[in-house]
């Protein structure tokens, strides 16, 4: 399943992947330089789906980002990096969690599947710029979700990519190893909340929503 976005200049094409259903974006604007935020791609159609759109809009895919290491935001990984010839980016905290995907697929599945990951090109940290294009996007840790968990911010456009941190009406998971609630809920109230009220907010899964909507209605997230 795909769904296209337009903020002002900027393209923004998700793909729902996957077993667990997560939102991978595709991001680019008209210069042909794109994005992919959580490749969590895992079937062949969905590899199709990928290479069909990178085709059709003549992109140059020039970064693979990561908000976090978890399996079903970097199934694809490898497949990106194969087909693409660019490494994942990722906080150096996820760096262990993305490393050991054959032991996520154990805890989730019962089931040890050593599925190859690409090469990590580079670490990311609280106020890294992803260039591309005539945008930019700003790396906010978020830690919470998991100890390395990262959202992407284009001040320019007022869009948030928000991972598993923050849902529409909802909030990541904290129970599985590295996560923290009350973390988490700093990391929104902190980093996220304080962006503008019409910011878009394309989360991980799901629908998307704005910062004002989620301030207003999330009560997990209560002020």
């Amino acid at each position: 399943m795909a769904e296209t976005s337009t903020s002002s200049r900027l393209h923004i094409k998700k793909f729902v992947v996957n077993m667990i259903e997560e939102s991978c974006y595709i991001v680019h604007d008209e210069s042909g330089e794109a994005v992919i935020i959580d490749p969590g791609i895992f079937y062949p159609e969905e590899e199709v789906a990928i290479q069909e759109y990178v085709n059709e809009h003549q992109l140059r895919l020039t970064h693979m980002l990561l908000t976090h290491g978890h399996l079903d935001h970097i199934f694809g990984t490898n497949f990106i990096y194969q087909h693409y010839g660019i490494g994942a980016m990722i906080h150096k905290n996820d760096l262990s969690t993305y490393e050991d995907i054959g032991g996520q697929c154990q805890f989730f599945f019962n089931r040890r599947l050593e599925l190859p990951s690409a090469p990590v090109e580079r670490f990311l940290k609280e106020g890294d710029m992803i260039c591309f294009g005539q945008h930019q996007l700003k790396v906010i840790e978020t830690p919470g979700h998991t100890q390395g968990g990262v959202c992407f911010y284009c001040q320019e456009e007022n869009v948030l990519f928000s991972g598993d941190t923050l849902f529409r009406l909802s909030i990541g998971r904290t129970d599985l190893a590295g996560g923290n609630g009350e973390q988490l809920l700093q990391s929104i109230r902190e980093q996220l909340f304080s962006l503008p009220d019409s910011t878009q907010v394309f989360p991980g899964h799901g629908p998307s929503s704005t910062i004002g909507e989620e301030k207003k209605h999330n009560m997990y997230v209560s002020l």
